[in-house]
């Protein structure tokens, strides 16, 4: 097994794993009254991302890795790691909101309105950088950017919402 498919193999079993804490985060907050925002471009983000992992497999299984990439796609494993420890059980591939709870303005919160798709965007273009494919980094890059448009837009105005339904609540 070479270094590179070991990397791809840490990268699907992160995946996966994070699919199945996501699963279980919805169902709960569904049950906890949450409501779902901007599902009709899901399947394009899941698209994307299984082409991008799929690309990579196909493409970087067998290249060398590049030390300066890879040092970068860790410390982005990092930064990911700490948001998803500051949303906890919130966390979720799907944009949910529920009412009466407060929007998380700790961790990463903080210093970023979005810190997961920060990473995101760092790991689209660094992995296969990392890899030697600075194509599939290019392609990917840009059709992310494309759904991210669409999606921080459809998060935005859920927040926007959740929070104006939260101060509501407050002064009645």
């Amino acid at each position: 097994m070479t270094q590179a498919s070991l990397l791809l193999f840490f990268v699907s079993l992160e995946r996966g794993a994070e699919l199945v804490v996501a699963r279980q985060n919805t169902r709960r907050l569904l049950a906890q009254g949450g409501v779902e925002s901007g599902s009709a471009h899901y399947p394009l983000i899941v698209l994307v991302h299984a082409a991008w992992l799929a690309g990579l497999w196909a493409w970087g299984w067998n290249q060398p890795l590049n030390s300066l990439w890879l040092a970068v796609f860790l410390c982005l494993q990092g930064l990911r790691i700490w948001v998803l420890a500051t949303l906890g059980r919130r966390w979720t591939t799907r944009i949910i909101t529920v009412p009466g709870e407060r929007l998380v303005a700790s961790g990463p919160y903080k210093y970023f309105p979005h810190p997961n798709y920060l990473v995101v965007v760092g790991e689209i273009a660094s992995l296969p950088l990392c890899l030697g494919l600075p194509g599939v980094a290019l392609v990917f890059s840009a059709l992310n950017a494309a759904i991210l448009y669409i999606r921080i837009k459809a998060e935005s105005a859920a927040l926007a919402g959740a929070s104006t339904r939260e101060a509501r609540a407050t002064n009645e």
